[in-house]
């Protein structure tokens, strides 16, 4: 057929069309191989590069890092769509807080680069979903760039699954859920619930007025804390430890830490430091909210004690897996996550506290119970993600929530304020090995199904990652 020439049948439409989405996919697969990007092809000019294609790199990859994917994820995506829309010899950077594009059309003609700064990071888990969606469309040859343009354009407004007053109580139903795990009751859940969601209340007018977001989580944590302080003056100091519990565990930054670590692991070294500063800051924030309140109580002479702490119920009651199944889902709908995962994320709550459980009967210290349980749910996710065509955070991250360290943060804060400082630090690194632990677990769960499984996502198999084949360490 001469280049003139137009094919006059739907079977000759049909098999140009599959030629095309062939070559795209064969090209997509080199540069993740290779991790070069692929030569244009001989009759493509060589100052052809799309503004509009660029743009649609920048913008996918933009809003995916600020609703909450990792630095590799969104690499691959951007990928993908540059070679989808033939970018040519097209280069992508990606740091937590900017992105960068730049294409080499050859033969003389100037590059062309764009770059885009990340400003404002909320986490919205049902975005992950659509965009990946549209990534996995535009790779094969079923979306053009007009589409592609209209497609994102309708996720960016698009409202999430839940109206904004349900993301506000699922965090405070997160603090009541944990405080029933951690051994409380049904008033020690309504003051929890009540403690979180006036923090968050509080945290937001600080928001709506400026003020950087490390005394928001201060002044949270001083409220949460608070509560507590006013149960223990009334005499009842046990239920107390559960309330700072749950309001401490609502807090945590799990998602940041599995990211952070994800990125550490995959050599995105720049990112993942500025991720850790991030959970360092956050858990800062959190132990000088708490620790003030306790400071000024004990002054006071509130009788808040290192006795009084909850004992980890480390049990399979059928409250207690309820509650960690609860935690996780709650969990998920505080970071938006589409309803699809709800039932998935329950039962990955559910397994992982019933894991830690068994290893902690056998004996085996809280931070290796809690690695191994990690990377048992985190496996089971990424599987149960790749073969949904789904992103896996809305999977792993709700579902080491019933394993974050309120208590440990919450034992440490009142050891440092009640004449203990050693124990009292104790008590802080042992709260930030467990973290550390569930975000390395779930990492490896995901290492563990990449090297069996050749793709998925985006092409993200085994073959698909250069920076894994080097020199050996040297």
């Amino acid at each position: 057929m001469s280049a003139t020439q137009r094919p006059e049948t739907p079977g000759a439409v049909e098999r140009l069309r599959t030629s095309a989405a062939a070559e795209r996919l064969r090209r997509t697969w080199q540069v993740l191989m290779d991790g070069t990007p692929p030569e244009p092809p001989e009759e493509e000019p060589g100052e052809t590069v799309d503004p509009r294609a660029v743009d649609l790199v920048l913008r996918v990859g933009e809003l995916l890092l600020a609703s909450g994917e990792t630095t590799e994820r969104v690499n691959e995506a951007m990928l993908g769509l540059a070679v989808a829309y033939e970018l040519p010899r097209c280069e992508v950077q990606v740091t937590l807080t900017s992105l960068l594009v730049s294409s080499h059309p050859g033969r003389g003609a100037p590059p062309v680069t764009a770059a885009r700064a990340i400003r404002r990071r909320t986490p919205a888990h049902w975005r992950l979903t659509a965009l990946h969606d549209l990534v996995q469309q535009a790779s094969i040859g079923m979306l053009e760039l007009e589409a592609a343009h209209r497609r994102l354009a309708e996720i960016k407004r698009g409202r999430g699954p839940y109206p904004p007053w349900m993301l506000v109580l699922g965090l405070g139903m997160i603090s009541a859920s944990a405080s029933v795990l951690s051994g409380g009751g049904f008033l020690v859940a309504m003051t929890a619930f009540a403690g979180t969601v006036l923090g968050d209340r509080a945290a937001t007018y600080l928001a709506r007025r400026g003020v950087a977001e490390f005394f928001q989580l201060t002044l949270a944590a001083a409220i949460g804390a608070t509560g507590a302080v006013i149960v223990v003056a009334m005499g009842n100091p046990g239920p107390a430890a559960s309330v700072v519990t749950g309001v401490i565990l609502a807090l945590l930054p799990g998602r940041p830490l599995v990211a952070s670590i994800q990125d550490g692991i995959t050599g995105d070294l720049v990112s993942a430091g500025a991720r850790v500063l991030e959970v360092f800051f956050i858990i800062a924030a959190l132990v000088a909210g708490l620790g003030a309140v306790v400071y000024i109580a004990v002054n006071f002479d509130v009788a808040i004690d290192v006795r009084h702490l909850p004992k980890a119920a480390e049990t399979l009651d059928s409250v207690q897996v309820i509650a960690a199944a609860a935690v996780a889902v709650t969990f998920a709908v505080s970071l938006a996550a589409p309803r699809t995962v709800l039932m998935p994320v329950a039962l990955g709550g559910a397994l992982i506290w019933v894991l830690y459980v068994m290893m902690r009967g056998w004996d085996m210290p809280p931070v290796l119970a809690s690695a191994v349980a990690a990377t048992v749910v985190g496996t089971l996710a990424n599987v149960v993600a790749r073969r949904q065509g789904a992103p896996v955070m809305p999977y792993v991250v709700p579902a080491i929530g019933p394993l974050l360290p309120g208590t440990p943060l919450y034992r440490g804060m009142v050891e440092l304020n009640t004449g203990a400082p050693q124990d009292g630090i104790l008590s802080l690194i042992s709260a930030l090995s467990i973290a550390l632990a569930l975000g390395a677990g779930v990492n490896l769960g995901g290492e563990l199904v990449r090297a069996f499984q050749r793709v998925g996502l985006t092409a993200s198999g085994r073959w698909a990652r250069p920076a894994a084949r080097r020199t050996r360490g040297f």
